[in-house]
């Protein structure tokens, strides 16, 4: 598997607008897009190669939301960009890395991601992702 980079770094916050403003105001950093993807609300800030996503609940079922309730806001999760999100299952399955779900699904962006189960990886939340081609 090849690792291209930390594609970004998730931060749980109770709220993304009030995140935003500290993120501008301290550290100059701005918005490059916000979506929303079923339960959870996300906004994008470009720190160089990579990004600081802010991640707010947006439902009952979000895993923000659960995260939060268990742990409080901060850091939530490190997102490892991938050339190919199936060789980069495929590898970690014969490896005996338990992922949170057999398959890819569609995340930030369009993108394709997976979640390493936490009991895999000393407790720390990792996610994969394989940008849409031109990203």
């Amino acid at each position: 598997m090849k690792i291209k980079r930390v594609e970004h770094i998730a931060i749980a916050v109770d709220s993304i607008q009030q995140s935003l403003g500290l993120m501008r105001d301290a550290f100059g950093l701005e918005l490059e897009y916000e979506e929303q993807i079923g339960d959870t609300k996300l906004a994008m800030l470009p720190v160089g190669q990579t990004y600081i996503e802010l991640l707010e609940s947006a439902g009952p079922g979000s895993g923000v939301r659960k995260w939060i309730s268990e742990k409080g806001t901060g850091l939530y999760h490190i997102c490892f960009e991938v050339e190919d999100i199936e060789s980069a299952i495929a590898e970690l399955k014969a490896k005996n890395v338990k992922l949170e779900t057999d398959t890819w699904r569609i995340g930030h962006g369009g993108s394709k991601i997976v979640f390493l189960h936490p009991e895999s990886t000393g407790n720390c939340v990792i996610e994969l992702a394989e940008l849409p081609a031109g990203h």
